[in-house]
C-alpha cells in the first residue's frame, strides 16, 4: 500500500510515540491488566481450539497471560515495538511465550501461520494511513479466527489521548473488516466492561470462510 510522504511520517511518529518513554509509561499504567480476564479467553479457547495464538500489540501480556492458562507458552506469541515491554514479558511469568519485537504493518510469520489473531486495544492507535495493513496483517496470519476487541463508533471518531493527537480513534472496526475482507463470517460479539477485565471494549470474532 503506497502512502503520502505526511501519512508515512504520521505512522513512524506514532510507533515511535509507543516504542519510547509514551509506551513505557502505558506498560506500567497497565502492569495489572490480565486481572479479571480469564473467563473471556477460556470461552475464546473453548470455541476456536486453538493450536498456535498470536497477539499483535501485547504489551506486558495482559491477554496472553489468561490465554496461558489454557494453552502452552510456546503456542503462543505476541509481538509488540515496544521492546521494554517484551523484555518485562520474557523475564517473569510468560517466559516461554515468543516475544518478538514487530510492527504491526509487517509481521514476521508466513500466511496462515496462526489459528487465531487478535489485537485488543491496537487498532484504535492507528491512523487512517495504516489501518488496514494493520487489518491485512491481522488476516493474512490467521489460518481461521481473527477477533479484535477496540473502542466502537459508529464512525470514525478521534479522541485526544493523554494529550496526543491522532493517537485514539474510536470506529466501527467490526463492521470494517467485513467490508475490506469478505471471507470473514463474523462468529459472536459483544460487550467487554470490567467485570471481564476490560474497559468497555467492544469485541468481534470473525472466522475465515
Amino acid at each position: 500500500m503506497e502512502h503520502l510522504p505526511n501519512q508515512t511520517s504520521e505512522v513512524e511518529r506514532l510507533e515511535s510515540l509507543w516504542g519510547g518513554e509514551f509506551g513505557d509509561t502505558y506498560t506500567q499504567r497497565n502492569a495489572a491488566a490480565s486481572q479479571g480476564r480469564k473467563a473471556f479467553w477460556e470461552k475464546i479457547v473453548a470455541l476456536c481450539a486453538p493450536q498456535r495464538v498470536l497477539e499483535i500489540g501485547c504489551n506486558l501480556g495482559g491477554n496472553l497471560h489468561p490465554l496461558s492458562l489454557f494453552l502452552p507458552q510456546r503456542s503462543l506469541y505476541g509481538i509488540d515495538i515496544n521492546e521494554g515491554a517484551l523484555a518485562q514479558m520474557r523475564g517473569g511469568e510468560l517466559s516461554g511465550v515468543n516475544a518478538v519485537w514487530a510492527s504491526a504493518r509487517d509481521l514476521p510469520f508466513k500466511d496462515g501461520f496462526f489459528d487465531l489473531t487478535f489485537t485488543m486495544g491496537v487498532l484504535i492507535h492507528q491512523p487512517e494511513s495504516s489501518l488496514l495493513e494493520v487489518m491485512n496483517e491481522a488476516v493474512r496470519c490467521s489460518r481461521r479466527y481473527v477477533l479484535c476487541g477496540e473502542y466502537a463508533d459508529d464512525s470514525t471518531v478521534e479522541v485526544l489521548y493523554r494529550g496526543e493527537t491522532g493517537a485514539l480513534f474510536r470506529r466501527p472496526y467490526g463492521a470494517l473488516y467485513q467490508q475490506n475482507f469478505p471471507a470473514l463470517q463474523l462468529v459472536e460479539s459483544g460487550i467487554l466492561g470490567a467485570e471481564q477485565g476490560f474497559d468497555n471494549v467492544t469485541f468481534w470474532l470473525f472466522e475465515k470462510k
